[in-house]
């Protein structure tokens, strides 16, 4: 079995994925707004050799026909939630290797702006920046927010694929390689003949002018998608190098890695050429009956109530106002799909009744899957559910903040190297060569960014 990617997913706010950490008298979380909290983390990371850190966002918040939901508030679920965009260059000061992946979304603001603003960030971490690409997330509240109205899914990715082009083009096409000279005894910053105009009238959106800034040591951040839907698949097949997956029973995750790298063939692509990583939540300690229980500990501080609002926040879906006997399908949305059909009938397999979906959300959270046991158990557990799924990697979720990181490195980390299913070393310095290797700081030519080069055919 390969080395696996492993990064840690979090988000800018005083708790894990699952209940309500933040009032454990060892969890840190509530620190969330003081600096020192996340370049310390971000130091512990580096030095174990974890790949990057996944941040999370969303601007809207668990609600439901536009009413606060109390929970959330009562149980600090989905409210506070921080920008993390303001945080990444002080965690890459403190850091030499740990990537940083951030979310923004397809529909609050332009394009044009997004791009600036990411190769900004991969210059100042010197090529560690990944994009998060979302098309909306707790839709609704984020719309209602800014003032719009609720684009239907499938229409936002259309818009997505729209929206990125844009992106794409102002990475890749406005400067040339060599278009930088910085030749102070000429006077010539930059050669004129290596910068030009991108010109973009799509669908959905216009730019017309340059990316304001030389090239990244990437370019183009490396774009990463979470998204289980047909339509999101598609997308991820032409776009995404790195697909976030939910969690869950390994037969369900291993038909959306399918999908994903069906989706990536159909575009032209190598099915390799996308990493297809499954979020999971670690709980270890010394012994079996210690893991045990931390988890009984966990789950003790995870309402009904709170998951629910997570739920609603996500989907639109109400599941405390439906029938508990009755299977999910007696709904739809156009909000977070991903977690609708992760409770559908597939294959045969009848679908989960309402108070099971329930359970299930409250258990295991947002994207997860939970390895519980000693390291070693722990890590069989990983293999196992590697093998079923074809996934490459994890993003690991928080419980406890610092003490259930502190398990991963102290406990399971060092299983992982033994068994070679963790490098001891990191290749190159940029994120994308984190995942496909020394070299390949830049997109790769099957995709298709590659055509808005400077060296290609001209932008329009």
């Amino acid at each position: 079995m390969k080395p696996l990617i492993l990064g840690i997913f979090q988000y800018i706010s005083p708790n894990g994925t699952v209940g309500s950490a933040w009032q454990h008298p060892d969890d840190t979380s509530a620190d969330f707004l003081s600096i020192d909290h996340w370049t310390e983390l971000a130091q512990k990371f580096d030095a174990a050799g974890l790949d990057f850190l996944f941040l999370a966002d969303s601007y809207g918040f668990p609600a439901l026909d536009g009413e606060l939901l109390d929970a959330a508030v009562r149980e600090g679920r989905g409210v506070p939630q921080g920008d993390p965009m303001p945080i990444v260059t002080a965690m890459a000061a403190v850091t030499d290797k740990l990537g940083f992946i951030l979310t923004t979304s397809t529909t609050v603001e332009q394009p044009a702006a997004n791009a600036r603003r990411f190769a900004t960030l991969d210059h100042f971490t010197k090529g560690r920046i990944g994009w998060n690409i979302v098309t909306g997330s707790s839709g609704a509240t984020a719309a209602a927010l800014m003032g719009r109205d609720l684009i239907s899914h499938d229409t936002r990715y259309d818009m997505a694929d729209d929206y990125v082009d844009v992106c794409l083009k102002l990475w890749e096409g406005s400067w040339a390689d060599d278009a930088l000279r910085l030749d102070k005894e000429n006077g010539v910053y930059a050669d004129p003949a290596g910068v030009r105009m991108i010109h973009h009238e799509g669908p959905y959106f216009r730019a017309h002018g340059i990316l304001n800034l030389p090239p990244s040591p990437q370019r183009t951040p490396l774009l990463v998608q979470a998204g289980a839907s047909g339509r999101g698949r598609e997308f991820a097949g032409r776009n995404a190098e790195a697909v976030f997956v939910a969690g869950g029973v390994p037969s369900v995750v291993a038909a959306n890695v399918a999908g994903v790298r069906a989706s990536a063939v159909a575009a032209g692509r190598a099915a390799d050429s996308v990493k297809l990583l499954v979020g999971a939540l670690f709980i270890t300690a010394p012994t079996h009956d210690e893991a045990v229980a931390k988890h009984t500990e966990m789950l003790a501080m995870s309402t009904p109530e709170g998951a629910a609002a997570i739920y609603a926040g996500n989907t639109g879906i109400d599941l405390l106002a439906l029938d508990p006997d009755k299977p999910l399908a007696q709904t739809s949305t156009e909000m977070g799909q991903s977690n609708v059909e992760r409770y559908l009938a597939k294959d045969g397999t009848p679908a989960p009744l309402v108070r099971d979906i329930l359970e299930n959300f409250r258990t295991t959270g947002i994207n997860g899957s939970v390895f519980v046991g000693t390291p070693e158990e722990v890590v069989d557990q990983v293999e196992e559910f590697v093998r079923a799924t074809d996934v490459d990697g994890f993003l690991i979720q928080p419980h406890l903040t610092p003490g259930t990181y502190d398990d991963l490195i102290e406990l399971v980390l060092p299983v992982l190297k033994s068994r070679g299913l963790m490098t001891a070393e990191r290749h190159g310095s940029t994120l994308r060569e984190q995942l496909f290797g020394e070299g390949a700081a830049r997109l790769p030519a099957s995709h298709r960014g590659q055509a808005f080069s400077a060296a290609a055919t001209p932008v329009v």
